[in-house]
């Protein structure tokens, strides 16, 4: 019986310090968590439909002439558009060997419409007439340079 009594004291002096040790059972870390997972869920579908809209908006967008690249990698230029049945007839090849393919209009991947200027082309700013003292510096170089290289030949031969 003394041997019980022992372990039933030991046991309950145990589990008090076990709750000490523990602090206190605040909801607060769990609350925490709870919102920042709900945040994440928010954030992740608020930027979902931000990227369907834009797909959408492009698929919309496409018409007869524009370059297109379709999902599966073919390139190609837009012959004709079927919005009924939300296709499209891609024209790719070369001018004697045209093929001509039917598309669903979600297998589009990019556009480039062709009133729409290319990227890669921006303007480049030309550089302004050169001065009258810039012409005669870059004559009387080029004059020299020519004499040089003519003295260096005349030392080879």
């Amino acid at each position: 019986m003394n041997l019980l009594k022992l372990l039933l004291t030991t046991a309950e002096e145990g589990g008090a310090k076990d709750q000490a040790a523990a602090g206190c059972n605040s909801p607060l870390p769990m609350i925490i968590i709870l919102v920042v997972l709900i945040a994440a869920y928010v954030w992740m579908t608020i930027s979902s439909r931000k990227r369907q809209k834009e797909e959408q908006a492009k698929v919309q967008a496409i018409k007869v002439g524009d370059k297109v690249k379709t999902i599966g990698g073919v390139c190609g230029i837009i012959a004709e558009i079927n919005d009924e049945e939300n296709t499209f007839v891609l024209e790719t090849g070369t001018e004697e060997n045209k093929s001509y393919v039917k598309f669903d209009k979600a297998a589009i991947y990019q556009t480039q419409s062709m009133s729409e200027p290319e990227e890669e082309t921006a303007e480049v700013e030309t550089p302004a007439e050169p001065t009258q003292e810039v012409q005669e510096t870059e004559t009387t170089e080029t004059q020299e340079t020519k004499v040089e290289e003519t003295e260096n030949k005349e030392d080879k031969e």
